[in-house]
């Protein structure tokens, strides 16, 4: 009997950890397309229970389709789906990471390989800082967001529904939306091309033009916007080894502008953001840049190191 596990090189960097397992260019197409195939059915699922949830209140079948579908005026039993849709990503991806690449699904998380909670907690406070001094510099700037108005909305029934999937399951969605894009995606393009600046820039520019492309139809302000935050949260997770800095930036940005809108705008238009003005870009640049260079300060103070230290361990079946 062989040896049961396969050791991969020491001192791989986050975006090459595929690397480490069963490696070539089919097991990238077909660990994409499984990827994709397993989301779907699990959004299948999630649409299933949450539409079963709302058939026992009453509802009539078209209200229920209309509520599911985000048609009209967003509820949040849409805003449920949304964010469990985008959390099925994560063992959609655990799944596709084991069975096609060989690769063990924590090293998705980090280089560690584990989620660094320390690391993320300090990442949630610097978020904080960066969108301090983004609102420090939004006041000097003229807006032309017409979807916030100065007065305070009632609190109702379904304000409190809202509330309840913003702070429960918006934190899900946008670690779903790293594992998807920061995680996977990055370690699939980053593997794809041989060791090298090429791989590195490549794994975090090519995900971060389809997470921006994935939010669909936009004004090219908004989609400037999306492409930074990719941009920033992908140079962070290859130079910090892990998705935990994404992830932080990712729940804060969505609490503020889910919080935003339940407090002085509406679900609708924060989900469904247009009109989007160019004077948004200092303000987002001014996140961006002041996060990624708080972030990259910190890790250095921290010593938090960007590549394995140890192996990364496929399981093979046994030679008869």
């Amino acid at each position: 009997m062989s040896d049961p596990t396969l050791p991969a090189p020491v001192g791989l960097p986050y975006h090459r950890v595929l690397r480490g397992g069963r490696w070539a260019w089919w097991r990238a197409l077909l660990g994409l397309a499984s990827v994709v195939g397993f989301i779907f059915v699990l959004q299948v699922v999630v649409v299933a229970v949450v539409g079963g949830y709302l058939a026992t209140t009453g509802l009539p079948l078209s209200e229920i389709e209309d509520r599911l579908s985000g048609k009209g005026e967003v509820m949040p039993s849409y805003l449920a789906v949304v964010n469990l849709g985008w959390a099925t990503a994560i063992p959609a991806i655990w799944m596709v990471v084991w069975m096609v690449h060989r690769v063990r699904p924590r090293w998705l998380a980090s280089i560690a390989p584990k989620i660094r909670w320390r690391w993320f907690a300090v990442c949630l406070g610097l978020s904080m800082l960066a969108l301090v001094a983004t609102l420090i510099v939004a006041a000097f700037l003229p807006t032309a967001d017409s979807d916030v108005s100065g007065d305070l909305n009632d609190f109702t029934s379904r304000t409190r529904d809202f509330l309840l999937v913003v702070l429960l399951l918006t934190p899900l969605q946008a670690a779903g939306e790293e594992y998807a894009f920061r995680g996977y995606l990055t370690q699939t393009v980053g593997a794809w091309f041989p060791a090298g600046r090429v791989s590195l820039i490549a794994a975090v520019v090519v995900p971060s033009v389809l997470f921006a492309l994935a939010h669909g139809a936009q004004d090219p302000p908004i989609f400037v916007d999306r492409l930074a935050f990719g941009l920033v949260a992908g140079t962070l997770v290859v130079l910090t080894g892990g998705l935990e800095a994404g992830i932080a930036m990712h729940v804060l940005n969505n609490f503020l502008a889910f919080g935003v809108a339940l407090a002085y705008g509406d679900m609708t238009s924060a989900l469904n953001p247009t009109g989007g003005t160019w004077w948004s870009l200092p303000v987002t640049l001014t996140q961006s840049l002041t996060y990624l260079g708080l972030a990259l300060w910190v890790a250095r103070l921290m010593g938090l190191r960007s590549t394995s230290e140890q192996a990364v361990l496929e399981p093979l079946r046994p030679r008869m």
